[in-house]
């Protein structure tokens, strides 16, 4: 049996504080969790190593057992007992999983829960057996001290996040998605309505529609997170919509209104100054994204200017243009 170098698996040094070791741990097990890495079984086996090894190091007792092991390994070999001389195995070894959100970021996973995702395999070493117990095949139902049964623990599903991108338009409306969940074999449909206006990543819940529960507790639920596929005319920031209004030359210097459409269809008339700038930006309040919850404002419309010069010019309008020139050239002489 070849010895296990669990620093070298969770890559830190053996002066490593116990706050280095819970961070390698967490970020290489987010890395290398079966549920980011479907059906890859090299993945599945780093996996387990890097649970084993924090197993050992990120307990006091476990990891001060471990380091005294290593500096005997030349001893027990020669020993060639199970154990060596005062390491004898000992049970109630955990399975510690980093499952994110926020909340800690790691646990320690139920049996149903190794048994769900290995397969009822036990993950542990033999070398971890040997030195540190593992945590063993336990029976679905143990017995009370009176001898009757006990059910298994009830365990809640896990949460389940699928992205979803949808068009500006299906985002503004708000929307009706139709999806097809599996659960042990079978397939049914739900109909999931998105709320006019839902926020850039914003999640939304279908309750009852994660991952099934073990022992009779509940499912849990799936988030959509939600995120807006671009869109040729409208750019979304927040909640305020911006887009570009084209105008001609003569309306930019000598004013006039110009026709915007908002991303609902509806026309409207854009009152432009005299002398406006190309580039110039209007605003028209409440025409941007619809309000999203209770309480909430409809985000604003920005429409950007973009002046059209002529192409061509007609001698009647080249004319007058050289005469435009000649004013401009007179009234430079006049102020110098």
């Amino acid at each position: 049996m070849d010895f296990k170098d669990y620093y070298s698996t969770l890559g830190v040094a053996k002066t490593a504080t116990e706050k280095d070791i819970k961070q390698a741990f967490r970020k290489l097990a987010r890395k290398h969790h079966p549920d980011v890495n479907p059906g890859d079984k090299a993945a599945e086996t780093r996996f387990k190593e890097i649970n084993e090894a924090y197993e050992v190091l990120g307990d006091p007792a476990k990891r001060k057992k471990y380091d005294e092991l290593g500096a005997n390994w030349r001893m027990y070999e020669q020993a060639g007992a199970p154990g060596g001389p005062g390491f004898g195995g000992q049970p109630g070894g955990a399975w510690n999983v980093d499952f994110g959100g926020g909340q800690g970021g790691y646990r320690t996973m139920t049996q149903d829960e190794i048994n769900e995702m290995f397969g009822g395999e036990n993950p542990f070493s033999d070398f971890f057996q040997t030195f540190f117990g593992g945590m063993g095949q336990q029976e679905p139902r143990t017995r009370t001290g009176g001898g009757r049964a006990r059910a298994p623990r009830t365990r809640q599903g896990r949460d389940i996040e699928q992205d979803l991108e949808l068009p500006l338009e299906d985002v503004y409306r708000g929307t009706t998605r139709r999806f097809s969940i599996q659960h042990d074999g079978q397939t049914r449909t739900v109909d999931v309505r998105i709320p006019a206006g839902v926020g850039e990543g914003a999640r939304v819940r279908v309750a009852g529609e994660g991952e099934p529960g073990a022992g009779g507790g509940k499912s849990g639920d799936l988030y959509l997170r939600i995120h807006t596929a671009p869109n040729q005319q409208f750019e979304r920031k927040g909640r305020d919509l911006y887009t570009h209004v084209q105008i001609p030359l003569t309306t930019a210097v000598l004013g006039g209104e110009a026709d915007v459409t908002t991303l609902g269809g509806k026309s409207l008339r854009l009152k432009i100054p005299p002398t406006t700038q190309n580039g110039q930006v209007f605003r028209l309040k409440g025409h941007g994204m619809p309000a999203a919850g209770k309480g909430a404002e409809p985000g604003d419309l920005y429409a950007t200017v973009d002046v059209q010069l002529p192409k061509e010019l007609t001698p009647e309008q080249r004319a007058h243009f050289e005469e435009l020139q000649k004013l401009e050239k007179k009234a430079k002489h006049s102020a110098a």
